[in-house]
């Protein structure tokens, strides 16, 4: 699966790129037919605080899971991210079961 990181209004550093590398690489492990997955990093000026907006969307064959999560740090959006993904792609799954 290839992994295309993008960074809207900021630069982001090869550490956060990796991270979030590392992160998707690892759902795999759930579902290897996935196509590719793209990830949107933003900011959100909201008030004082800046809320980091992480956005992942898997393609799969027949299907695109989308999930989008805001926080504190990047890190944790990322994984809130994933951790919705994995949901996404055992439902994806247990559907496809049915079907056959």
């Amino acid at each position: 699966m290839k992994v295309y990181t993008e960074a809207v209004q900021f630069k982001a550093d090869q550490k956060l790129v990796d991270f979030v590398d590392r992160k998707l690489g690892k759902i795999d492990q759930y579902f290897d037919k996935i196509i590719e997955a793209r990830v949107t990093l933003k900011l959100e000026n909201s008030g004082q605080v800046r809320d980091k907006i992480a956005e992942a969307r898997l393609q799969v064959p027949g299907e695109v899971l989308f999930a989008k999560a805001s926080s504190k740090t990047f890190e944790a959006s990322v994984d809130t991210v994933v951790q919705s993904l994995k949901r996404q792609i055992k439902k994806y799954k247990d559907k496809l079961r049915k079907r056959a």
